[in-house]
């Protein structure tokens, strides 16, 4: 159960930071409110699955999958760069990703 709760708050966490983008330093209300409430529960899952997973893999997986998503979703809809470089430093991101699951 802890990686199913480890994969929420990380695709949670995702939200959050979009939300943060479109909270305006906090000037907005329902953006802000939103990304509140998921940070609440991103770290709650997140706690909840430093259960049964080392504090360290947990952590670096939970932040490595909000950068891959954040990262691709502001080539996809932001018109950041889409140089294969970046591309490539994404993939790098989900293969060590990957590799703290199977090695855990």
């Amino acid at each position: 159960m802890g990686w199913i709760y480890l994969c929420i708050a990380g695709v949670l966490e995702c939200f959050w930071a979009i939300g943060l983008k479109y909270s305006d330093g906090f000037t907005r209300l329902w953006p802000s409110l939103i990304s509140g409430v998921l940070i609440v529960v991103s770290l709650g899952l997140l706690s909840l699955a430093m259960r049964t997973i080392p504090v360290g893999t947990a952590y670096a997986i939970w932040t490595g999958i909000g950068a891959a998503m954040l990262a691709s979703y502001g080539i996809l809809f932001l018109g950041e760069s889409a140089a294969l470089l970046r591309i490539s430093c994404i993939f790098l991101i989900i293969a060590g990703v990957a590799g703290l699951k199977y090695f855990a």
